[in-house]
C-alpha cells in the first residue's frame, strides 16, 4: 500500500503534467481565475518525473522555460513545524544547497487537507543565493518559508502562493514573439 503522502505526490504529478482527468477532478471546488490556471496545464505542462528515495525532493517538473525541484508536504493543520523533526531541516537544508548549485529554486508544496478550492501552497526557502535567468524571477515571486527565532523554517498554509497562481505565472510567455 502507498504512503499517504504519495498520494499528494501523484495528484501534483498528474496537475503538472497536465492529466484532463486530475485537473477535472481539482477545479470541482474552484473559482473560475484557479479553474483557468489549472485549465492552462492542459496546453502547457510540465515533464514531471517522482524522485527515487529520500533525496529531499519528491518531483522534478521539468519545461522548456521553467525547471523546479519539488518537495511535497501535506497535513489538516495549516502551519507546518520543521523544527518537528530534524530531518525536515536537514532535508531543507541539502535540498537548498544542491539547489544553489545548479541555480535551481527549491519548491516546497503544501496541500492543506480537506481545503474546498485551490488547496495547494507553494514556497520556497529564503537564501542570499543570487539566481540566473527565469530561476531569478521564479525565485522572486514564490513567498518564502518563515523562519523562527530559533533558526527553524515554518510553514504558513495561508501565506504560500496558490499552486493555480504558479500555474498561471509559469503559462505566462515573452518568447511568443521571438
Amino acid at each position: 500500500m502507498a504512503a499517504a503522502g504519495d498520494v499528494y505526490e501523484r495528484e501534483l504529478k498528474a496537475l503538472l503534467s497536465g492529466d484532463s482527468k486530475a485537473i477535472a477532478k481539482m477545479v470541482k471546488t474552484c473559482s473560475a481565475m484557479e479553474t483557468a490556471s489549472y485549465n492552462r496545464m492542459l496546453a502547457e505542462p510540465f515533464l514531471v518525473i517522482r524522485a527515487a528515495g529520500s533525496l529531499g525532493v519528491d518531483l522534478v517538473a521539468l519545461r522548456w522555460d521553467f525547471s523546479f525541484p519539488i518537495e511535497v508536504k501535506s497535513s489538516s493543520e495549516e502551519v507546518l513545524h520543521f523544527s518537528k523533526s530534524q530531518r525536515l531541516c536537514d532535508q531543507a537544508d541539502k535540498m537548498l544547497d544542491e539547489c544553489c548549485r545548479s541555480h535551481l529554486v527549491p519548491i516546497y508544496a503544501f496541500r492543506l487537507k480537506g481545503f474546498r478550492g485551490d488547496p495547494w501552497r507553494v514556497f520556497t526557502i529564503p537564501t542570499d543565493h543570487v539566481f540566473r535567468g527565469r530561476s531569478a524571477l521564479l525565485y522572486r515571486r514564490i513567498p518564502k518559508l518563515d523562519i523562527s527565532n530559533n533558526g527553524n523554517y515554518i510553514m504558513r498554509w495561508s501565506e504560500g502562493m496558490k499552486l493555480s497562481d504558479l500555474m498561471m505565472y509559469t503559462g505566462m510567455s515573452d518568447y511568443d514573439n521571438l
